[in-house]
């Protein structure tokens, strides 16, 4: 059986709270695969200046979006985060992309694959979409 949850199973998983938590709900897909996502929200504050008159959520949201998606396929990895080893953090991004403009409203789906393991540090893979785009 695949676990799945919902915003309350994230906040089980992850130390992030709102504003600033940017994934919904979740199902294990797989040992080393998770889909996750996140429906924008549309009313969010940094809409007001980015851009106004032609809201786009920003770039960073995408991936920070998508480090919280790897954060919780590795939390369940782990069988949860240990507040004695500290705040798990990004030390690497590469190959980012962004296709396409995200607008206020839409829902992010998410596909995060774990790489490799060594010792404490995880690679993971992520491919974020927007409308099946």
């Amino acid at each position: 059986m695949n676990p799945t949850g919902d915003r309350a199973a994230v906040e089980a998983l992850l130390p992030h709270r709102d504003p600033f938590l940017f994934v919904d709900g979740f199902e294990r897909t797989g040992d080393d695969r998770l889909a996750a996502t996140w429906t924008v929200p549309a009313d969010a504050d940094w809409f007001r200046g980015h851009y106004p008159g032609a809201p786009v959520l920003p770039g960073v949201l995408i991936t920070e979006h998508g480090l919280q998606a790897a954060a919780v396929l590795v939390a369940l990895v782990l069988g949860g985060f240990d507040a004695a080893d500290g705040v798990p953090v990004v030390t690497r991004l590469s190959d980012v992309r962004f296709r396409r403009l995200v607008a206020p409203g839409e829902t992010l789906e998410t596909d995060v694959r774990l790489v490799a393991r060594t010792g404490p540090a995880f690679e993971l893979a992520a491919r974020v979409r927007a409308g099946g785009a």
